[in-house]
């Protein structure tokens, strides 16, 4: 049988050691798992914002060719689901930062009580740049539909 550990003893101190860095690393899990959340909003909205775009450009061009004479409840319908995609990533991109200023407060809280080392940074998250510049776009996007400037105009 082994003995037990006690806290002189230099498997206690290995215990602890082993103890802290597990549970940075799970902070590092942790931030990775909220990026991969991001990166599905993002799937989902980019979805919206081009199906919504494309079903808003096809009934325009159908209305322009004379094929068409009445195409405005399907071209509000595009509109709409461009709409929503980027209300779906404006509260996605919101409910990242959120959930991450308050993981690296906690991270700082666990390193101010000695809990966990804390030695490596949380990098700039790239899943947070790209949703960004997504949501860019779609503003473009919505720019181009209603008032037909920007590229996409």
């Amino acid at each position: 049988m082994s003995e037990p550990v006690t806290k002189a003893s230099p498997e206690a101190s290995i215990a602890t050691e082993l103890s802290m860095r597990r549970t940075g690393m799970s902070f590092q899990r942790t931030r990775m798992s909220a990026d991969r959340t991001l990166m599905s909003v993002i799937r989902t909205s980019l979805s919206l914002i081009s199906f919504g775009f494309t079903i808003f450009q096809f009934f325009k061009k159908l209305k322009e060719s004379g094929a068409l004479s009445g195409a405005a409840p399907a071209r509000n319908f595009g509109l709409s689901l461009v709409w929503l995609g980027i209300a779906m990533l404006m509260l996605g991109i919101i409910y990242h930062v959120m959930y991450m200023l308050g993981l690296r407060r906690i991270r700082d809280e666990l390193h101010s009580a000695g809990l966990i080392h804390a030695q490596s940074q949380f990098p700039p998250s790239l899943t947070l740049i790209i949703a960004l510049a997504l949501l860019a776009i779609g503003w473009l996007a919505v720019l181009g539909l209603v008032f037909h400037i920007g590229p996409f105009g």
